[in-house]
């Protein structure tokens, strides 16, 4: 039985740990070669090694153009075309213990720092992604992973949720675009929430305060708890096959209903 992406060559940035490493896993398992990409040469280097022949590493800072274009130059002399690319790295802006992101008083710089990532990545591959697939004339699927984030207000986050609704709409514009040029590019995005990745470690911390935390955390879920990355890694491969050809410029949400309305609160067994 021929797998999903059987023949498809495919790029996942952010790929060596989390959402990114699940993707990259799932795009393997269903016949793709895949190239992982981090700036964690050691973590993306074993991760690649971990999942055989059908994948390989490389190095890339998505907030730089000239890496990119090495990249993308790479796997077309190799491969001879790149089918998919999943624009997945991102930062929350937590990472080196900077807990003030709210729109009084963010810094310029965690600003800035937080959009050259989120945003100027993935602008920066859907720019080469797009020349790329133009080149080699293949059908191609351009997936950004947005954020529960992109489509309401985080007080506490704001450059991370404006970042995120910028990718959201920049998606729908390259899909307006490729189509309008006449290429078979679709572009669509994925908004997870809540799911348990290694950026939570930060928040969530450890000892017994950690399953309190996580509790507090996904109680405005309806299904009352955190999603996976391999339920992240799903959607990817359905976008990414030719399953999802007449998807474009799409939004799917992945998030244990956060964003259906009102939190549902679980009835009893005495209540039914």
């Amino acid at each position: 039985m021929m797998k999903r992406l059987e023949g498809k060559t495919a790029l996942v940035t952010g790929a060596a740990r989390g959402i990114g490493s699940a993707i990259a896993t799932a795009f393997v398992e269903n016949g793709a070669f895949v190239y992982l990409t981090d700036i964690d040469d050691a973590l993306g280097q074993e991760m690649a090694a971990s999942l055989g022949e059908q994948a390989r590493y490389l190095h890339l800072d998505v907030r730089d153009e000239g890496q990119w274009q090495s990249v993308m130059a790479q796997i077309i002399e190799e491969c001879a075309v790149l089918n998919v690319l999943v624009n997945n790295a991102g930062i929350t802006g937590f990472e080196e213990g900077c807990f003030v992101h709210d729109p009084e008083h963010a810094s310029l710089m965690d600003w800035h720092a937080v959009h050259r990532t989120n945003l100027d990545g993935v602008f920066l591959g859907c720019k080469q992604a797009i020349q790329a697939m133009r080149r080699s004339a293949s059908v191609g699927a351009i997936i950004n992973i947005s954020s529960r984030s992109g489509l309401v207000g985080i007080p506490a986050a704001a450059a991370y949720a404006s970042s995120k609704a910028a990718v959201r709409n920049h998606t729908k514009t390259v899909a307006l675009y490729c189509a309008e040029q006449g290429l078979p590019i679709r572009c669509n995005s994925i908004h997870p929430a809540a799911i348990l990745t290694p950026m939570w470690e930060p928040m969530l911390g450890e000892g017994p305060e950690r399953e309190i935390r996580m509790r507090e955390f996904v109680q405005d879920c309806p299904m009352r708890r955190f999603g996976r990355p391999e339920e992240v890694a799903a959607v990817a491969v359905m976008l990414a096959s030719d399953e999802a050809a007449y998807m474009n410029g799409s939004e799917l949400n992945i998030d244990g209903g956060i964003l259906a309305g009102t939190v549902a609160t679980p009835k009893t067994a005495s209540e039914t």
